[in-house]
């Protein structure tokens, strides 16, 4: 009973985790940092928000690769959704600041 081994294929790729951080971290700093310039659609804003939500629970369920890397990229994944709170031009965005451009 001691000898038990792992099925191939239980291990996550830690490959995947860095892009599920990468792009969890480099979305946030865009939004919070880059104003948007027009409102889209309510179908892109869903689409938005669902990927965001999926990149969470694909990065909840690699946690142990990189715990240091795992509670920065968590941190910034809620705080995609806290910046839609922060206005109501933000909710459509997902943008800190929204201006029109000339």
């Amino acid at each position: 009973m001691s000898d038990q081994t792992k099925a191939p294929g239980t291990t996550p790729n830690p490959k995947i985790f860095y892009v599920l951080c990468a792009l969890l971290i480099l979305s946030f700093l865009w939004r919070a940092f880059v104003p948007a310039n027009e409102y889209p659609g309510r179908t892109a804003q869903m689409l938005e928000m669902g990927v965001d939500a999926l990149c969470i629970a694909g990065l909840i369920g690699m946690r142990k690769v990189n715990p240091t890397w795992f509670w920065i990229a968590l941190v910034c994944g809620i705080g995609l959704f806290a910046i839609r709170l922060h206005s109501d031009a933000s909710w459509w965005t997902g943008h800190w600041h929204y201006s029109l451009s000339r």
